[in-house]
């Protein structure tokens, strides 16, 4: 179980505590970078220092994309996403799978004896950051409302499409 994380430098948590404005909380490891190789997802311990359970296993951390999420959920995306569970299997299917897939990847480095994973899954959509990050994370395939959104940040804002890397 609790395999050995990657070491982290001294510069990566810096520029990470320069993204988030304070210093990281749980870090585990660099989840993804951007094309000039600065961390835009990072993945954090299931459980934070003092024993709190910490449920999301991947963050957003660069600040555009985190805008960006923002600016989605502001706009009403996570209800449509949300409503079109319900209108269609194989997206239900498709997310319960990154439900799963995201619970498997957290208990592996320590179960927390609970199901709930992150972002709403598998039966809301609740916060696209997490959504984001797993997919940064993850790559194509694995979570489809990220996936979703990351398409949308690129044609949207191409001139960010860098911090995407993919």
């Amino acid at each position: 179980m609790n395999s050995a994380a990657p070491v982290i430098s001294d510069a990566d948590r810096e520029c990470i505590r320069r993204q988030l404005g304070r210093p990281p909380r749980g870090l585990r490891a660099i989840a993804a970078r951007d094309a000039a190789g600065d961390p835009t997802v990072v993945q954090t311990k299931p459980r934070l220092e003092d024993g709190t359970p910490f449920p999301t296993l991947y963050y957003l951390t660069a600040p555009q994309l985190v805008a960006h999420a923002s600016t989605f959920e502001a706009e009403g995306l996570l209800r449509e996403m949300t409503d079109r569970l319900a209108a269609d299997p194989d997206l239900a299917e498709r997310y319960r799978r990154a439900h799963e897939s995201y619970l498997a990847e957290r208990d592996a480095l320590e179960p927390l004896g609970t199901e709930v994973s992150a972002g709403g899954m598998p039966d809301r959509v609740k916060c696209l950051h997490v959504h984001i990050a797993h997919a940064l994370a993850k790559g194509p395939g694995v979570n489809p409302f990220g996936d979703e959104a990351i398409a949308l940040i690129a044609e949207r804002w191409p001139e960010h499409r860098h911090l995407l890397n993919r």
